[in-house]
């Protein structure tokens, strides 16, 4: 380990996101989106970001923070990587229109934007859909097949080490697909450039360069943590209503839906917790998210480290302190 990963990292506000050719950041100074332009150039925009906690004093509260900041982060996530694919293929060319097929232009001529907004809300519709089925469903489907009524007991428990399998093995194939570890090495220079500052040193790719790329506060972190408090919870409910035991497999995955909110909040709390502290319970709870990243998070190349670079400049302050949580 080098020492400029040694040293004692100081605690900040700062978060972001890995994008498709760029990184969101945020800040004390507010949200950046950084994505590298087809000509080479990098293009900084700030983003009107409220979050949605800050315009309610409900959605602040503890548990419900939680809740809050996982769908916001899917919402504004999505929208964002939609942006930046959008930017990133900016001026490239198209397909002469004497190449285009005639569904094709009518398509186009037809519907144009419309129907690129409609196809990604039907993507998104179907990645709810996949993540049902693989990561609530099958679980469950898997261990009534293979457990006996002796081992019922310890149905969620079975369930949960299926869940992470699944999890892990979804996560190692798509790290394969040329453009998601693209994306992944994005997300290695969004934490490294965060480590970097938050280890005090001046903001260059060589000083970027020698940080390690697993963050504790990463959304792998969290949803590690989603998992194992999931099994936990499932357990007690099993333990306090043995009678859970005896329903329908549909009925079943309708509990976990409805205490899966429950399971955001701590999960939350949990990460905010390990983003200020450092003992032992933290970094056994963080530890498989951490291991996780090795998949999620690949090593930068220099021309993605410097879109980190800006990104985050664009966010902090010129007092680092300023950043610090206090």
């Amino acid at each position: 380990m080098s020492k400029e990963n040694s040293c004692p990292v100081r605690k900040t506000s700062v978060g972001g996101q890995a994008l498709i050719e760029g990184i969101l950041m945020r800040g004390p100074k507010g949200v950046a989106m950084s994505v590298r332009l087809p000509n080479g150039e990098i293009e900084t925009e700030y983003k009107d970001a409220t979050m949605w906690r800050d315009k309610n004093k409900f959605f602040g509260l503890p548990l419900v923070r939680g809740i809050v900041g996982f769908v916001e982060s899917l919402y504004t996530g999505y929208k964002y990587l939609m942006e930046s694919a959008e930017k990133s293929t900016q001026g490239l060319e198209t397909p002469p229109e004497e190449q285009m097929s005639k569904l094709d232009k009518w398509l186009e001529a037809h519907f144009g934007e419309k129907m690129m907004n409609a196809i990604g809300i039907i993507s998104m519709v179907l990645g709810f859909a996949v993540a049902f089925v693989l990561f609530m469903w099958l679980p469950s489907f898997l261990v009534d097949k293979i457990t006996f009524n002796q081992l019922q007991q310890f149905h969620p428990l079975f369930e949960g080490i299926i869940r992470i399998i699944i999890f892990v093995g979804y996560i190692a194939a798509v790290s394969l697909m040329k453009d998601i570890r693209r994306v992944f090495m994005y997300h290695g220079a969004e934490h490294k450039t965060i480590f970097c500052y938050e280890h005090g040193l001046e903001l260059t790719v060589e000083n970027v360069r020698k940080q390690l790329r697993f963050h504790p506060r990463c959304g792998t972190s969290f949803m590690f943590v989603m998992i194992l408090i999931s099994i936990l919870i499932s357990s007690a409910l099993v333990i306090i209503f043995p009678y859970l035991l005896e329903i329908s497999r549909p009925l079943w995955i309708g509990v976990k839906l409805l205490v899966l909110p429950f399971v955001m909040g701590i999960g939350y709390e949990f990460i905010k917790y390990a983003g200020k502290h450092d003992n032992v319970l933290v970094k056994i709870l963080s530890a498989p998210g951490l291991w996780m990243q090795r998949l999620t998070t690949k090593e930068p190349t220099d021309d993605i480290i410097e879109v980190g670079i800006e990104s985050l400049k664009a966010v902090i302050t010129e007092n680092p302190d300023d950043d610090t949580i206090k």
